[in-house]
């Protein structure tokens, strides 16, 4: 599909080509996605040993270039099928806002991938050449999810696949590179980050519901409607709240981890955005409650980790 007409016409800010321009086109708000689980992985296998520093730090450089560089292949693929205008909410806006060419975008998406490739090799050198095929798959979702003929994003599995191989799989690949295995405490701690992922796409799919529906799309929030669209948000809030005390209470996880329900607000701030809001600029603060949610949640389970192996 060619650009509509309004991405021909001149961009509304076409002089800012600031550090700040670069910046919003990694979507910042979403790099905690990244950072989350690498940070919950490591406390895991602190647990198994001494953490090796330099794999922690190219485990984190490497997830948050392949978050970017995902982030912006959605710009450019968006804007490519004439989705995006000036006027779109939560979108970097480099390409429609502050004329950079979609050329560039894709090219420094590919760089970043390119650098994020060289830091998987050290990795592997480190820990295993079997995480080059996990790597290669991770950033090929990452490139399907808005590239090729059918891309994840327009079907109502994108949270599925967000939650797991952005979620899920980074905390256990995390855990492995520290500890050469992956364990049934490491897979059952995850998965509440698997849902918290999947509820930060969740929630981006709900604000743009009425735009995705016009453009063709098939996200899951469009399959159930608005309305059970925000019940089942709320629903994974509380599942993943519920599955941190099955784990306490089954010595799973320390108590510590309790901490976790302190980040109970943000998830009420979401749900109650999402229900009062309707048009998507109200909608956004929304999501961006929806992503603090998963980083506080994260950060505090990780530090509830922390303290139970150091009070141990």
């Amino acid at each position: 599909m060619q650009p509509s007409l309004q991405h021909t016409s001149k961009p509304v800010v076409e002089s800012n080509r600031g550090f700040q321009v670069w910046w919003q086109m990694t979507r910042p708000h979403t790099l905690t996605a990244a950072f989350v689980p690498v940070l919950l992985g490591t406390a895991l296998a602190l647990s198994h040993g001494k953490i090796h520093f330099g794999l922690f730090f190219a485990m984190l450089f490497a997830s948050l270039l392949i978050q970017a560089a995902t982030n912006m292949f959605n710009e450019y693929y968006d804007y490519k099928r004439g989705l995006d205008n000036e006027h779109s909410v939560g979108i970097g806006g480099t390409i429609v806002r502050d004329g950079i060419k979609p050329k560039t975008v894709m090219i420094l998406a590919l760089s970043l991938y390119g650098i994020a490739l060289l830091i998987g090799v050290y990795i592997c050198i480190n820990s295993s050449w079997w995480l080059a095929l996990v790597g290669l798959i991770c950033m090929s979702v990452g490139y399907l999810y808005s590239g090729g003929p059918l891309p994840i994003a327009y079907t109502p599995f994108g949270e599925l696949f967000s939650g797991f191989f952005m979620g899920m799989l980074i905390i256990l690949i995390t855990f492995f590179i520290q500890t050469g295995t992956v364990t049934s405490t490491s897979i059952l701690i995850s998965v509440p980050i698997l849902v918290l992922v999947g509820a930060i796409n969740f929630s981006n799919n709900i604000r743009d519901l009425e735009g995705d529906k016009e453009n063709g799309r098939k996200t899951l929030a469009i399959l159930v409607g608005k309305k059970k669209a925000v019940n089942l948000l709320s629903y994974m809030f509380g599942f993943s709240f519920l599955w941190v005390l099955v784990l306490i209470f089954t010595d799973v996880a320390p108590i510590w981890t309790v901490i976790v329900l302190l980040s109970i607000p943000k998830a009420n701030k979401a749900i109650k955005g999402f229900k009062e809001g309707i048009l998507p600029i109200q909608m956004a603060p929304a999501m961006k409650a929806t992503a603090q949610t998963n980083t506080i949640f994260g950060f505090l389970l990780a530090i509830g980790i922390f303290i139970g192996y150091f009070a141990s």
